[in-house]
């Protein structure tokens, strides 16, 4: 019983009497003509059957609608739900059925940066841009409480509103960046890993209410103002401990080859003593941040 409940419950397609709207608008125009003719010679016929024609062809320009592409109408016959009408076209619909006009046209959210907590518990300043669209009419008509406003705002404020609360739940379970391991998946370096799992989580959220995100993207990411200053002097120094640890690595690789050169050339017989110096000499000239200026001994 509650499957079947919950099958009625999501959108199907109006299969309802529908005919061509220009067909719709000719027959009308015909019995405009008539009744005008009836009007005229009514000793022939008695007027109460032009105003039969002129209410039958009001009723049917009354229902003649069309469709763009991307669109779509909720049918609704007293307050029962008939099916969705999404064949585009011209057409002529009962005019007692009332049709609710619901877009499927891809949409887009830019959700301004807000301040979460990261794993670590330091806090970001994250923002996202998300791409969304209405997936079931059904549920964006009846499950989404619009109030007295537009349905289009109230579908966009609960986008935005789910999307907030996924972005703080996905941003608290990642480091912002992990600079002593760097194995780790992070905000900064997750990148596509990290959209994906961002859309997954909106869409789990969007999905009561028949929508559905096309794409999620972190589009602004940084650390919160009050610890900013603190996070850039420690990026530097990792920079520069960094850089310091490439210099040294270069700098041993060329006092090896030095030495080696000069002894497979035989330039200068060189004992552990002086080895020592070229050693101390070639690494402070290779290691400091200044220009080395060479002293000549004149004695």
């Amino acid at each position: 019983m509650d499957k079947d409940i919950s099958k009625s419950s999501h959108e199907h397609p109006y299969s309802g009497f529908c005919i061509p709207g220009f067909g719709a608008l000719a027959t009308a125009i015909i019995m405009f003509v008539c009744a005008v003719g009836l009007f005229t010679y009514d000793e022939i016929l008695p007027l109460s059957g032009g105003a039969l024609l002129i209410i039958c062809a009001v009723m049917l320009l009354v229902g003649v609608t069309k469709l763009e592409p991307n669109e779509s109408y909720v049918m609704l016959f007293f307050g029962k739900y008939k099916g969705t009408l999404r064949r585009t076209g011209f057409f002529w619909i009962n005019p007692f059925m009332t049709k609710r006009k619901m877009s499927l046209r891809i949409n887009n959210i830019d959700i301004q940066p807000i301040k979460v907590n990261d794993r670590t518990g330091n806090p970001v300043m994250i923002g996202m841009v998300l791409v969304w669209k209405v997936n079931d009419t059904y549920r964006a008509s009846f499950d989404v409480d619009a109030g007295s406003g537009n349905r289009f705002n109230a579908l966009r404020n609960f986008v935005a509103t789910q999307g907030d609360a996924a972005l703080r739940e996905v941003a608290g379970h990642f480091a912002y960046d992990d600079e002593e391991h760097g194995s780790q998946l992070t905000l900064r370096s997750g990148g596509d890993e990290i959209n994906r799992l961002l859309e997954h989580k909106i869409n789990e959220r969007l999905d009561i209410a028949g929508l559905t995100v096309v794409e999620a993207r972190i589009n602004y990411l940084a650390y919160a103002p009050e610890i900013a200053a603190v996070m850039l002097r420690r990026q530097q120094a990792s920079a520069i401990i960094a850089a310091r640890e490439k210099i040294v690595e270069g700098a041993v690789s060329m006092v090896h080859m030095a030495l080696s050169n000069l002894e497979e050339q035989n330039v200068v017989k060189l004992d552990n003593d002086k080895r020592a110096d070229i050693v101390g000499n070639l690494l402070m000239v290779l290691c400091s941040d200044e220009s080395a200026r060479p002293v000549i001994p004149t004695d």
